[in-house]
């Protein structure tokens, strides 16, 4: 949970990404945001929004065109290619509406392959991959294939995935979007529970009721970033 003087994980300053045109686009109107660390934000908008823009911004997947973002303090606008993949590796971990899994690979083994490029000994991947298991329900399902898996579980192994690099941040991109309600809400419990364990959260989604379940929710429309007061 969040305190008033908790460090900012993301902080956007005027930040702003434009498509060159001709005409040019606005994807991401300059705005201004502080995530605190700990937090868990929703995001939601209509499709064009803004919401991938957002996200692949702050996954440090696409780079502002102006402005500035800043990550654990780091400001991403003057790393490389190359420092920028990296430090997405050590501080982001990613959740996709679609879970990406390897079919032929067990889920520890899925798991595993996310510390392939991170520096870690091959000899520790396998336990790190174990504990995140653990960590996400799933201690009794390490050795099973994703096509023996539900959809609760595949996308479990999918968060443990994101996890298992001991992120500073986790990136969701409708996590509850092809799950049925009742597996969607074991996942959105999943994520309060890594959020009251001081994981940062920021959660895009269509959803109303998901988006609810945030402690502030971000709308884009047309670029445009505003946040919805809470009662």
């Amino acid at each position: 949970m969040r305190t008033a003087d908790a460090p900012a994980v993301i902080e956007l300053r005027r930040c702003a990404l434009t498509y060159p045109g001709p005409p040019p686009v606005t994807a991401l109107a300059p705005c201004e945001l502080a995530i605190g660390a700990g937090e868990f934000v929703t995001v939601v908008g209509p499709s064009g929004a803004g919401k991938s823009t957002l996200l692949n911004v702050l996954g440090l997947l696409d780079s502002p065109t102006s402005g500035h973002y800043l990550l654990d303090g780091i400001d991403t606008g003057a790393l490389s290619d190359a420092q920028a993949t990296a430090l997405r590796g050590r501080r982001i971990g990613f959740v996709f509406q679609s879970f990406h899994l390897l079919p032929y690979r067990t889920a520890s083994e899925n798991v595993a392959l996310a510390l392939t490029y991170g520096g870690v000994p091959r000899k520790g991947r396998a336990e790190l991959a174990r504990h995140a298991l653990r960590q996400v329900g799933l201690g009794n399902r390490m050795d099973a294939l994703p096509t023996t898996l539900s959809g609760g579980e595949r996308q479990r192994v999918a968060i443990a995935r994101a996890l298992v690099g001991r992120p500073s941040l986790l990136l969701c991109d409708e996590p509850t979007g092809n799950l049925d309600s009742a597996t969607a809400e074991s996942v959105l419990r999943l994520l309060e529970e890594l959020h009251r364990d001081g994981m940062t959260v920021i959660v895009i989604t269509h959803d109303a009721a998901v988006a609810a379940r945030g402690q502030r929710t971000l709308t884009l429309r047309d670029g445009v970033m505003s946040e919805q007061a809470r009662p």
